[in-house]
C-alpha cells in the first residue's frame, strides 16, 4: 500500500519531481563555508549538494552563500543543525530546493518537519522577504508555488527511527528518507562499524520499508566503491563523500608520491 501524500504535485522539471520519480540523483557533503567549494561540485556534474549546518560551522548566511554559488541544475539540500522551526525557515530562506532534517526518530517529529517547510495550508511556515523570494521581488509567486517545489527529506540515523519507519512514512509531506549508517551504528553501540550484521539489518529495515511503499531512499557512502554499491542496492538519494575527505585524500597522495616533509 502507498503511503498519502498532501503535499503538491512537484513541478516538471524540478528537483523534487525528479527525487519523486526515483531518478538516481549523486551528491556530497559540502561543510565548508567557501562558495567555490559549491560551484566546483556543482561543475562537476553533481545533482544536488548536501549543505550540512550540523556539523561544522556553517551558518545561514554562508549557506545562502553556497546556494548562490551552486550551478543549476544542481540543488542544494540543507541539513540544519537540529530539529527546529527556526532552523528549518533559515534554511529555506537561503534559496535552497529543500531540507535534511537528523534524527527523525517518530511520526510526530516527521510531521514537525514538514509542517515548518510549507506554507498554509500544508503546513505553518511563516513568510518574510528573503532570497528564495528574490528578496520580496517574487514573493506571491514564491508563497503560491513553493510547497510544490520544497522536498522535505527525514534523516532515520538511530535505532529508535528504524523501530518507528513505518509510521514515519504514514507523514504526507515525507518526500523521502536518508539513512545515516554511522549515527545508526553508534545507536546500537557499534559506532563506526557500519558493516556490522545487526547495523545492516537496521539499515535494510529502512530500505525494504521506503521501497514497499515506493518513497525514494538515500544514505551517506564515504567512497565511490560504496556509493556504486548503494546504487546497485536501489538507492536513488545518495551522497557520496565530504568536501574534507576529498581534500584530505588528495593531500596525503600528492605526500605520498613526493615524499615526505624535509628533516
Amino acid at each position: 500500500m502507498n503511503r498519502p501524500n498532501a503535499a503538491s504535485p512537484a513541478p516538471a522539471g524540478s528537483f523534487r519531481e525528479r527525487l519523486l520519480r526515483g531518478d538516481r540523483l549523486i551528491g556530497t557533503i559540502i561543510s565548508l563555508p567557501s562558495p567555490e567549494l559549491a560551484e566546483i561540485a556543482s561543475d562537476a556534474g553533481f545533482d544536488w549538494l548536501f549543505v550540512d549546518m550540523e556539523h561544522g560551522t556553517l551558518e545561514a548566511g554562508d549557506v545562502t552563500r553556497l546556494a548562490q554559488a551552486a550551478r543549476e541544475p544542481c540543488a542544494c539540500l540543507v541539513r540544519v543543525p537540529e530539529s527546529q522551526e527556526m532552523w528549518v525557515k533559515k534554511a529555506l530562506d537561503t534559496g535552497a530546493a529543500g531540507i535534511i532534517v537528523p534524527h527523525v526518530n517518530s511520526a510526530e517529529e516527521a510531521l514537525r518537519a514538514v509542517r515548518w517547510a510549507k506554507y498554509p495550508p500544508e503546513g505553518g511556515r511563516s513568510v518574510g522577504f528573503s532570497r528564495a523570494n528574490r528578496y520580496g521581488a517574487r514573493f506571491q509567486e514564491n508563497v503560491e508555488t513553493a510547497n510544490s517545489r520544497t522536498v522535505v527529506v527525514v534523516q532515520v540515523e538511530h535505532i529508535d527511527g528504524v523501530g518507528s519507519i513505518e509510521a514515519i512514512l504514514d507523514v504526507p509531506g515525507v518526500d523521502a528518507v536518508f539513512v545515516g549508517p554511522y549515527d545508526l551504528s553508534g545507536s546500537l553501540g557499534k559506532p563506526g562499524r557500519i558493516q556490522d550484521d545487526d547495523v545492516r539489518e537496521a539499515i535494510g529495515a529502512v530500505a525494504s520499508a521506503c521501497a514497499a511503499r515506493k518513497v525514494p531512499v538515500g544514505i551517506f557512502a564515504a567512497d565511490i566503491p560504496a556509493s556504486a554499491k548503494a546504487l546497485e542496492d536501489g538507492y536513488t538519494l545518495v551522497c557520496s563523500g565530504v568536501d574534507l575527505g576529498f581534500y584530505a585524500r588528495s593531500a596525503a597522495a600528492v605526500v605520498k608520491e613526493l615524499g615526505s616533509r624535509n628533516p
